[in-house]
């Protein structure tokens, strides 16, 4: 019981309460202790946030990040009940609004920063999902930089001209695009070889017709039908000749700038090839690593896109998602709004007590304040009149130092003023009218009397020490 009651006073504490009041006030007791309760909660909840955050983020090993998270914690409950503290209990709405408002606005803030880790360690399944495709979809973005970068912009190019020139040196340099005009010139030529041998045949074949009388004139033997068509056939073997020429000049024309096509393919091709080599490992180097640091991309930032990809695509991943984050907000809202509900009802028992000890407090103090200011005052002013006697000591002082100063003048120029007189009148029993013997015993003993007068007593140097 007396454990309870400890743990009771120490929650009530938390929150705000005053223990010297609640001894006489124990009724707001309960109030001050489910509101310590709520504090704990909140401290709890940003204990486990923190640490999901921390793990999450960093990869920090479990324990250590516990011991964060319940740092974290305490600055939350720390934060949570300074807002409860400076919500005094005040009889108007709008300066309790004007308070409620900031405080309201702070401790929705913590709530978010709170529930988005718990909302992401719950749905971890699903965001581990969509991880997967967030990061495809960045390794086909970087690849796509990577194409269109100016770095490798000439690739699809370079991989083109190794292509024709593999396709050059295999085919023999047949296939070189110069050598097109020289192949067309080939093809012409075979037409026209083709018809010329055509034309010479059926011109033979003519002849040999007209000898035989199978045609023409259908009379045998050479007669001059015959010879005409015999002319006509020699003829078109001159002309068959010339355009055999004309092929065997294209087609070793060709041959020749085949060969030339294949040593500049050969040649060019080791640059190209080496040249290609090098872009392409360096941009797989390059999209390699990319991926390996892709892959390795899990920590918050990564998943809080996840999460809202999965709010915006599914309906009900976005309910769950909003109600929960909603809960954990409410949950640390909740000490705050209690609070402001309490201000807005009647002034409770405990909440006078506490201005009546403020306002007694607040009293006892201005009257010590006021008893110290006193006896500042009357300390002072015995100073001033202690320093006022010893001016006035050091007055009398010089003066009686200045009569001295005068007596001894004054003595000094009467003895100047007297003739000597005879030794033995001055050991005479009596003395003359003209002696001025008293005159100067007056001086002397004046004189005398004004040192002494001069001289400081103990107290009074005593009394100049203090």
């Amino acid at each position: 019981m007396a454990r309870r009651r400890r743990m009771g006073n120490g929650l009530a504490v938390l929150a705000g309460a005053r223990p010297d009041v609640l001894e006489v006030a124990p009724g707001a007791r309960a109030k001050f202790v489910a509101l310590g309760g709520v504090l704990l909660s909140t401290g709890g909840l940003a204990v486990l946030s923190a640490a999901f955050a921390v793990h999450m983020a960093l990869g920090v090993w479990w324990p250590l990040a516990v011991l964060i998270g319940l740092g974290w914690g305490v600055v939350i409950v720390n934060l949570d009940r300074m807002l409860l503290v400076g919500m005094a209990h005040d009889g108007s709405v709008k300066r309790n609004l004007l308070m409620a408002v900031p405080r309201v606005g702070l401790a929705l803030v913590l709530g978010i920063v709170i529930s988005t880790p718990l909302t992401l360690q719950i749905f971890h399944k699903e965001i581990d999902t969509e991880i997967v495709a967030l990061q495809a979809e960045a390794s086909d973005a970087y690849k796509k930089s990577l194409d269109a970068d100016a770095r490798f912009a000439g690739l699809p190019e370079l991989r083109e001209k190794v292509a024709e020139g593999q396709a050059v040196v295999a085919s023999g340099g047949i296939s070189a695009a110069e050598l097109t005009p020289l192949q067309l010139q080939v093809t012409v030529a075979q037409v026209a070889y083709d018809a010329a041998l055509t034309t010479q045949r059926e011109l033979s074949a003519k002849a040999q017709c007209e000898l035989d009388g199978t045609c023409g004139t259908g009379d045998a033997g050479t007669g001059e039908a015959y010879a005409q068509a015999r002319r006509a056939a020699d003829a078109q073997v001159d002309v068959v000749a010339s355009m055999k020429a004309d092929l065997d000049a294209a087609v070793a024309a060709v041959a020749t700038g085949a060969s030339r096509s294949v040593q500049q393919a050969s040649a060019d091709l080791e640059t190209d090839r080496a040249e290609l080599t090098r872009l392409t490992e360096q941009q797989t180097t390059l999209q390699a690593a990319f991926d390996a640091t892709n892959s390795d991309n899990t920590g918050i930032l990564i998943r809080l896109k996840a999460l809202s990809a999965l709010s915006h695509g599914d309906a009900t991943m976005a309910a769950a998602h909003y109600l929960l984050a909603l809960l954990f907000i409410s949950i640390e809202l909740l000490p705050v709004l209690m609070k402001m509900l309490l201000n807005f009802g009647p002034r409770s028992t405990y909440d006078r007590l506490t201005d009546l000890r403020d306002d007694g407090d607040l009293e006892i103090e201005q009257l010590q304040q006021s008893a110290r200011v006193e006896v500042e005052q009357a300390q002072q002013e015995l100073l001033v009149m202690a320093e006022k006697e010893r001016v006035d000591r050091q007055k009398e002082q010089v003066l009686a130092r200045r009569r001295a100063r005068l007596a001894a003048a004054v003595a000094q120029r009467a003895e100047a003023s007297l003739p000597a007189e005879p030794a033995d009148a001055a050991e005479g029993p009596g003395r003359k009218p003209w002696d001025t013997g008293p005159i100067f015993d007056l001086a002397r003993n004046a004189a005398s009397r004004t040192v002494r007068t001069i001289r400081r007593r103990p107290d009074e140097r005593v009394a100049e020490r203090v």
